[in-house]
């Protein structure tokens, strides 16, 4: 490829990541305006980030087959149109179900972009020169969280949510026209056979599974639905690997499991994914339902956590240079679980400036650990096995990012439950005390108030509720961020078999 057409091409694809990424990013913070406008609850609203992620991870190992049978510029116009599409769908859509559709769609063009650009990186520049362009390509990754964040909660503050996907449309068709003019057809085409029994196996497993962890959520643990869904999910899956180990060409490659270090390093990638985003939705629920701050404030509060890890990024890299990941993994993992068990203790009066520095001193955390982590399992394996183990680790890690967003949602909702049954049983006539305490609240409500005694009694019993909902709401967040910190250090303990393999094999085993 002409040194001259290496600029527009990865001008083109750093743009195409930097909207994909921006608008994810963007919607966690618009997540509880959506709540109120759809008419929706938690458990149903995170679909929109849960079923983002997981069509996002059945898309990339369909895409390692797409990447070899379609050309370069034609997939990417492809993967751009569907997002752009997507964004239009969700942005005109008049139900949840309308607008999980199009976050669908998105999802699939970003499924497929993410690993073709990685790809096309991999081929455009020497091996001498990776890390720089990598670096190159973090911008995308870094920038977009930065300012995502604080410029959805302008837009939402002071417009409406839709926006957010319709600023998306003409700068995706933009994005298109711009791909057939500047993008080169850079990957070798060979037309494999696609492996459809894995494809369904895969997304029937993922799907179920999936579902049944969050319908736990608002159905309960016992119910037959979701212990159906569950099992269902866990049979799929093993067919899957069961016909991935005996494909002639498979969906994906799990030989990458048989190199050590790899698998480590997936293992320890998934638990942070896993606690990761799964927080990223709880705080802006906090924040904005519990505490009342507004769209512009919540973002803000996500932003210099977002540029201490934009910053922090390239500083982790050379470190890994220097001393290998098992300290950083440590360190970083060390920083982030203390930082989320503070999460824990989260209360009605918790302050904006501390919520903002726990924010930042985990995101310090977690830019020790994200890509090194992932560099440290793909340089781990011999060259034939590379591309397998990309798909691999994207796949998983996203799967991760699912199914940590429904488990700390579900347990959220049932620990909300539980704690507000558990004031309900408290507050009850037969509990003395408790009764004289309502009477006192309500004489002083009723005095202040200025209502008859009746009215002044509904009223106050009213507000009794309103504050029992609120806490307990407040106890589910921190029950949650305590699941969190729990995989944090089992991921802490994971990382203490990471090495740096002290010879690269030199063939796939």
């Amino acid at each position: 490829m002409n040194n001259q057409n290496v600029g527009p091409t990865v001008a083109v694809l750093i743009c195409g990541m930097f909207l994909a990424i921006l608008n994810q990013t963007m919607v966690n913070v618009a997540i509880p305006h959506m709540m109120t406008d759809l008419n929706v609850s938690t458990t149903t609203i995170q679909w929109l980030s849960t079923g983002f992620m997981l069509a996002n991870a059945i898309m990339i190992p369909v895409s390692t087959f797409l990447m070899a049978t379609v050309s370069t510029r034609l997939l990417f116009a492809f993967a751009m149109s569907m997002f752009t599409v997507g964004s239009l769908l969700c942005g005109i859509g008049p139900s949840f179900a309308v607008v999980l559709g199009g976050r669908i769609v998105q999802a699939i063009g970003a499924g497929i972009m993410m690993p073709l650009v990685t790809n096309i990186f991999l081929r455009l520049f020497p091996p001498h020169k990776i890390g720089k362009a990598m670096g190159t390509m973090g911008i995308a990754m870094v920038f977009a969280p930065a300012v995502g964040p604080t410029f959805a909660g302008y837009m939402v503050e002071h417009f409406s949510w839709r926006i957010l996907f319709f600023i998306m449309v003409p700068l995706g068709a933009i994005e298109v026209g711009l791909t057939f003019k500047y993008l080169s057809n850079v990957l070798k085409l060979t037309y494999p056979k696609l492996d459809w029994a894995g494809a369904i196996f895969s997304t029937i497993g993922l799907g179920a599974l999936l579902y049944g962890l969050s319908e736990a959520g608002s159905r309960g643990w016992g119910d037959a639905t979701v212990e159906t869904a569950i099992v269902v999910g866990i049979v799929f899956l093993i067919f899957f690997v069961y016909r991935q180990f005996t494909a002639r060409v498979p969906l994906l490659n799990l030989e990458v499991f048989g190199n050590f270090t790899f698998t480590m390093s997936t293992v320890v990638s998934v638990v942070v994914n896993m606690a990761m985003f799964g927080a990223m939705l709880l705080l802006p629920i906090y924040v904005q339902n519990i505490r009342g701050y507004t769209p512009v404030e919540s973002g803000l509060l996500l932003l210099p956590g977002a540029v201490l890890m934009g910053i922090m990024s390239p500083i982790a890299g050379a470190l890994f240079d220097k001393i290998g990941v098992r300290p950083l993994a440590i360190v970083g993992l060390a920083i982030t679980a203390l930082t989320t068990y503070q999460f824990t203790k989260l209360t009605g009066q918790s302050t904006y400036a501390h919520l903002m520095l726990l924010y930042a001193l985990r995101s310090f955390g977690i830019s020790f650990i994200m890509m090194t982590i992932m560099t440290e399992g793909l340089n781990a394996l011999p060259i034939a096995l590379k591309s397998h183990g990309t798909a691999v680790s994207n796949t998983m890690r996203q799967v991760a990012s699912s199914f940590g967003t429904a488990l700390l949602v579900t347990v959220m909702s049932t620990r909300t439950n539980e704690h507000l049954a558990s004031y309900a049983n408290n507050l009850t006539l037969n509990n003395a005390i408790a009764a004289e305490n309502v009477g006192q609240f309500s004489a002083v409500v009723t005095a202040a108030a200025g209502l008859p005694a009746d009215a002044g009694t509904a009223y106050a019993l009213s507000l009794l509720s309103g504050l029992a909902a609120q806490a307990s709401t407040i106890n589910g967040i921190n029950d949650a961020f305590l699941v969190a910190t729990y995989i944090t250090i089992i991921g802490m303990v994971f990382s203490l078999f990471l090495n740096r393999p002290k010879k690269r094999p030199a063939s796939p085993r």
